[in-house]
C-alpha cells in the first residue's frame, strides 16, 4: 500500500524536549530517589542525604530559569492553563496536544516544582535532632530550624503522593492511549509536532555553573553551628 504525503508527515518525528530540560528531568529522578534512600538509609547515609540535596537545589533552580529561557515547550507560558483548562481536559472537551503538556500535566508541573523547592529549600535549614544539619542550620534559630524540619518531614508525605500519581498518569497514557510518553522524554522526539529549532545547549551549562557556585558560596558563607538538644 502507497503511504501518502499527509501520513508521512504524520508519522514523522520532531524534536520537542531539548536535551537540558530531559538531563534535568532523569537527573531529578535520581537525585529523588538518592534522597529518599538515603534518609530511610540511616544517619551514617546522612552525608549522602545531604549531596542529593544539593544537586536537587541545583535542578529545581535550573527548571525555574529554564521555563523563561529555554526552548518553546520547555517554557512556562507554553503549557501554563488556567483551572478552566484543566477541568475542561479531564472532561474530554480539550483535546492532547501534539507537543507539550496537558493542561492536567501543567499542574503537575507546578505542583512537583512546589513541593520540591519547599523541600530542598526546608532541608537547608533542616536537622535530624542527632547531630546533623543542613549547612544553612547557622542562619536561623534552634526553634526555626525545628519548624523547618517538621515542614521537611511533612511535605515528604506529600511528595510521595504526587510521585505515585504521576506514575499512575504515565502508566494510564502510555498503557491507555498509547501516547509514549516515556520514550518521548527518553529521545525528546514526538510524532506529528512542530519541533524546536535549538536546545540551547551553552545557555543551559551557563545556567547550571551559576547556580553550582551561587549554591557552593551560599555554603561556605553560613556561620559554622552544631545541632544542640541538651
Amino acid at each position: 500500500m502507497t503511504r501518502t504525503p499527509a501520513q508521512d508527515s504524520a508519522n514523522a518525528t520532531a524534536l520537542v524536549w531539548d536535551w537540558p530540560l530531559r538531563v534535568f528531568h532523569w537527573s531529578l529522578v535520581l537525585a529523588v530517589v538518592g534522597s529518599f534512600a538515603t534518609h530511610y538509609a540511616g544517619i551514617e547515609w546522612f552525608d549522602w542525604h545531604r549531596r542529593c540535596g544539593y544537586v536537587a537545589v541545583v535542578l529545581i533552580g535550573f527548571r525555574l530559569a529554564w521555563g523563561f529561557m529555554g526552548p518553546q515547550y520547555s517554557r512556562f507560558a507554553s503549557f501554563l492553563r488556567g483551572p478552566r483548562a484543566v477541568i475542561e481536559h479531564l472532561r474530554g472537551r480539550q483535546p492532547y496536544p501534539i507537543a507539550g503538556h496537558n493542561p492536567v500535566g501543567a499542574a503537575s508541573v507546578l505542583a512537583f516544582l512546589a513541593s520540591l523547592a519547599l523541600q530542598a529549600g526546608t532541608g537547608l535549614f533542616a536537622n535530624d535532632e542527632i547531630a546533623n544539619a543542613g549547612p544553612f542550620y547557622g542562619w536561623v534559630t534552634q526553634e526555626t530550624s525545628n519548624r523547618l524540619t517538621a515542614l521537611h518531614d511533612l511535605n515528604s508525605s506529600i511528595l510521595i503522593g504526587l510521585i505515585v500519581a504521576h506514575l499512575v498518569a504515565i502508566a494510564w497514557y502510555d498503557g491507555r492511549r498509547r501516547l509514549g510518553l516515556v520514550r518521548a522524554f527518553w529521545t525528546g522526539r514526538k510524532a506529528g509536532a512542530q519541533g524546536i529549532r535549538s536546545s540551547r545547549g551553552g545557555l543551559a551549562l551557563v545556567i547550571v555553573v551559576a547556580l553550582i557556585v551561587a549554591l557552593a558560596l551560599a555554603i561556605r558563607a553560613a556561620p559554622e553551628a552544631s545541632v544542640s538538644f541538651f
